[in-house]
């Protein structure tokens, strides 16, 4: 099996992606430093997979630690996920983040260089859109000057990804711009687990109905949309992870020494928040105490992809529904029981 490396794998995201390349005929190594995760993300891959997934809690910043570890794994090929990804926090601590977010991504691609390793996906975001002129967006609508500093280190990452390539250094890279993951692994054994209140709608949603939040806010139903709510593009994070085995295997195959690319990673429709909330409501079975805030600074109208060229390209496609991914993060929830998912 081809080892690869993936950095922030105990997060949401990552967890979900060693799950597809383990099914995909891989070997994930995780590399994370927990500061945003639980240990107990490992057992929960263990019980799917059958078998321990090996694990290295290290700094991505720390070059001799990832040397090291490439080195000992036999790394083939890198999934780059961990980066701190709170907006509002990134607003106000831009040099922790800047520090973390492009620190990180520089060592790893140092390392890969190093140890004669090309391949290398980045985890990207369709923040680097910002409010789109047109919609749906595809790879060739413009960057909008960030919105925040987390947006701005994705605009800068790429930027890196694209700059290294183009001094015809000997890495082959594909950029996933993410739009809205959600939902978790059916088995209920690894889903978004944040630290303390959730950043994100869903999680939110779940603890609400799970009676761990008493109140789940929206903000805005004012926005030029057919309900007034901001419109989204929620992908199940199953299908988001199976993009990342599609990418790696198309890098695979490419016989370039450099090569860089950019695919936007969504269902191609969008939802409102509202939408969402009811279509929870229908597949829990579960009423949902919110209200109608104001406006929240920064948030866009809509935005949601155009998965054309991912789905020409990469032969992906996003095949789960808005209800499975709302029915599997309702499982997971109850999974974690009524005590906050912090712990």
């Amino acid at each position: 099996m081809i080892p690869i490396l993936i950095t922030g794998g105990a997060g949401f995201i990552g967890s979900h992606t060693a799950v597809a390349l383990a099914e995909a005929g891989f070997k994930p190594v995780i590399l994370d430093d927990f500061s945003n995760s639980q240990q107990s993300v490992l057992q929960g891959l263990e019980t799917i997979l059958g078998h321990p997934v090996s694990c290295h809690v290290a700094d991505c910043n720390d070059y001799n630690t990832v040397l090291d570890i490439f080195q000992r794994e036999k790394i083939r090929g890198v999934i780059h996920f961990a980066a701190f990804k709170a907006v509002g926090e990134s607003m106000d601590e831009p040099l922790r983040y800047y520090h973390n977010n492009l620190g990180s991504l520089i060592t790893i691609m140092e390392v890969m260089l190093a140890t004669g390793v090309s391949d290398l996906i980045f985890s990207s975001s369709c923040t680097v859109y910002g409010e789109p002129e047109e919609l749906p967006v595809t790879e060739l609508s413009p960057i909008q000057p960030p919105a925040s500093v987390y947006g701005n280190t994705k605009q800068i990452g790429e930027e890196i990804l694209s700059d290294t390539v183009k001094a015809d250094k000997p890495l082959k890279i594909i950029a996933l711009r993410y739009f809205n993951p959600i939902g978790a692994h059916p088995s209920a054994q690894i889903g978004e687990l944040p630290l303390g209140v959730p950043n994100n709608l869903v999680p939110y949603i779940t603890q609400t109905a799970a009676g761990i939040r008493e109140q789940l806010t929206i903000f805005g139903d004012d926005y030029p949309t057919p309900d007034g709510t901001c419109i989204r593009d929620f992908i199940h994070v199953m299908d988001l992870a199976e993009a990342h085995v599609s990418a790696l295997q198309a890098l695979q195959v490419i016989n370039t020494t450099s090569h860089y690319d950019i695919f936007n990673v969504g269902t191609g429709q969008g939802n409102s928040v509202l939408e969402l909330v009811r279509t929870f409501e229908s597949v829990s079975g579960q009423p949902l105490n919110y209200r109608i805030g104001p406006r929240r600074a920064g948030d866009i109208t809509a935005v949601f992809a155009d998965a054309t060229k991912v789905n020409t390209r990469l032969g992906w496609k996003a095949k789960r529904s808005l209800k499975e991914a709302l029915a599997d993060a309702w499982r997971w929830q109850q999974h974690l029981g009524t005590s906050d998912s912090a712990g």
